[in-house]
């Protein structure tokens, strides 16, 4: 029987969800530079304010923070450098006309390994308006007190 894939996290996008009502999403290859690697096995990136656009038919990755490998010496990368992101024809194109539409934009989720090669998780998202966000923080809330009602128990509310 075949292995299953396994996939080591290195990085997140945790505002994304916050920020972003998420439309679609596809999975891509990184075209990085050996330091880059090593950095990233190191469990070093930072996807916070990176953003991704299509670009002469190419998508790439922009202000995605790799830092430099300690070990790296002259051979070291720019860490803010725009990566390469590899996708199939018609996926750049399908992503193309969504991200065109007026308020749509490309975000990275997440980045990590499969099978030794680093991929990145992109999605097309819709910015959220103020109001959607405070609906979030207000069902996050009322989930957090309903949770903290049934771990109470029955007898938890005649304290007194």
């Amino acid at each position: 029987m075949a292995e299953p894939a396994r996939e080591r996290d290195v990085a997140f996008n945790r505002r994304a969800r916050y920020e972003y009502h998420i439309e679609e999403t596809v999975e891509g290859g990184l075209v990085l530079t050996g330091t880059e690697v090593k950095a990233l096995r190191a469990g070093r990136a930072s996807l916070a304010e990176a953003f991704a656009r299509v670009e002469r038919g190419e998508v790439w990755l922009h202000a995605m923070h790799i830092p430099p490998y300690e070990a790296g010496s002259v051979f070291n990368h720019n860490p803010l450098r725009s990566r390469k992101v590899l996708l199939h024809r018609s996926e750049i194109n399908r992503l193309l006309g969504k991200a065109q539409q007026k308020g749509y934009t490309l975000i990275p989720l997440r980045l990590y390994f499969r099978r030794g090669v680093a991929k990145i998780e992109l999605a097309v998202a819709r910015g959220k308006k103020a109001y959607d966000k405070r609906e979030a923080i207000a069902k996050r809330e009322a989930q957090r007190q309903i949770e903290k009602a049934v771990k109470r128990g029955p007898r938890g509310s005649d304290r007194r």
